[in-house]
């Protein structure tokens, strides 16, 4: 992302230290009631993790998943039962700017309904809308927002329908934004929507099965080549590599997985492990997927594969480490966006934030922060 020398000035203001050391900032939510984004610093030279500041946002908000927009002025978050939008004026001052009700189904919003806003995906290119998706019951739609001149949330522009049974969760666009890509857990398959250039509005491609019943898609990641979608089943424990069409643009199958829990491993504990989230490096040089348990007394795991960077296909897999719990709601894998060095871990079954060093193809715990709020942490979204 291009930013003014003016802008890089001002974030480098805001986040050195007193020795003038720069640190690096995320902001993390958390899953239950009473909702918060938390700002803890990195400190690269120390390998400190530090908690800045617990910034409450509204009650009834608690945050599944949080993304930036383009320019790192905005947070959008899916909330329970509402989208919101937090403008953040630097790191420790961040201010809730507007909320909106799920789209599509009017029994989503009922509280009588489990329906749940999970995932929120911000568009990097104009006219920067917001995507936002549903999930557990009455989910059947990606709900499609307009944004206002400081970048909160506007309204609700479209409910883009998806089967009757969907539930998608995590979605991902190509790197040019004209296609978006949506992982279908309920419904178990694979969903592309063209982008309309000037509205940003989506218009159905097609949508494709995963390869078995028992998969349920739950998070994709795309190579920036747009040659390969690396698809996270859930239920399936498994990352499987799709090629995509040049033509039509939907996803085939390679017949290629790879485990995201250690072979054999399932028919021990049966129905205890649930896939999580798939990201690639900065350099897309590297993929990260990871995996959750259901239980305390069993681990997640955590998986690193070399990525070909011409042609996108995965090389090898590079490991498949045990995380420090089962991860809980969360585990989620968060990579640097700048550098291929570090790699931040968020748990909600104690309640932390890791950092990781990833070097000549190893992973280093170099950090780590206990935050004991109950739901934190979702996921970790590198500010600066």
């Amino acid at each position: 992302m291009q930013r003014s020398a003016a802008r890089l000035q001002a974030l480098a203001s805001q986040v050195t230290g007193k020795e003038g050391k720069m640190k690096h900032h995320l902001m993390i939510g958390t899953w239950t009631p009473p909702g918060a984004i938390f700002t803890i610093a990195f400190d690269p030279e120390a390998l400190t993790l530090e908690l800045v500041k617990r910034t409450a946002i509204p009650t009834d908000q608690p945050i599944s998943w949080l993304t930036f927009d383009h320019t790192h002025r905005n947070i959008y978050a899916a909330g329970l039962k509402k989208w919101g939008s937090y403008r953040v004026h630097s790191p420790t001052d961040i201010v809730h700017s507007k909320s909106l009700p799920m789209g599509g189904d009017p029994k989503a919003n009922d509280a009588a309904t489990k329906t749940r806003a999970i995932f929120v995906l911000a568009a990097k290119k104009a006219p920067y809308l917001v995507y936002g998706n549903p999930f557990y019951e009455h989910a059947g739609f990606i709900n499609v927002h307009s944004v206002d001149g400081e970048g909160g949330l506007g309204e609700n522009v479209q409910n883009a329908a998806l089967d009757e049974r969907s539930a998608v969760h995590g979605m991902v666009f190509d790197k040019d934004e004209a296609y978006l890509y949506s992982a279908d857990m309920w419904a178990n398959k694979i969903w592309c929507h063209k982008k309309d250039p000037t509205t940003g509005l989506l218009t159905l491609v097609g949508s494709v099965p995963a390869p078995a019943p028992d998969d349920h898609p739950r998070w994709v990641e795309i190579h920036p080549s747009g040659t390969h979608l690396y698809v996270l089943m859930e239920a399936g424990n498994r990352l499987c590599t799709y090629t995509l069409s040049p033509t039509t643009h939907l996803p085939t199958f390679t017949g290629t997985s790879h485990p995201l829990i250690p072979p054999g491993l399932a028919a021990l504990n049966p129905g205890m492990y649930r896939s999580d989230v798939t990201f690639l490096s900065s350099t897309s040089r590297t993929l990260f997927a990871t995996s959750r348990s259901n239980s305390a007394h069993l681990t997640g795991y955590l998986a690193a594969f070399t990525i070909n960077p011409t042609t996108g296909a995965i090389e090898k897999q590079l490991c498949l480490n045990p995380t420090p719990t089962s991860g809980g709601h969360s585990n989620a894998v968060s990579p640097c966006p700048w550098s291929d060095e570090w790699l931040a871990l968020c748990d909600d079954e104690q309640g932390w934030l890791e950092m990781y060093r990833w070097h000549e193809g190893f992973l280093a715990r170099v950090a780590h922060l206990d935050v004991r709020e109950p739901g934190f942490g979702m996921n970790a979204i590198w500010y600066d």
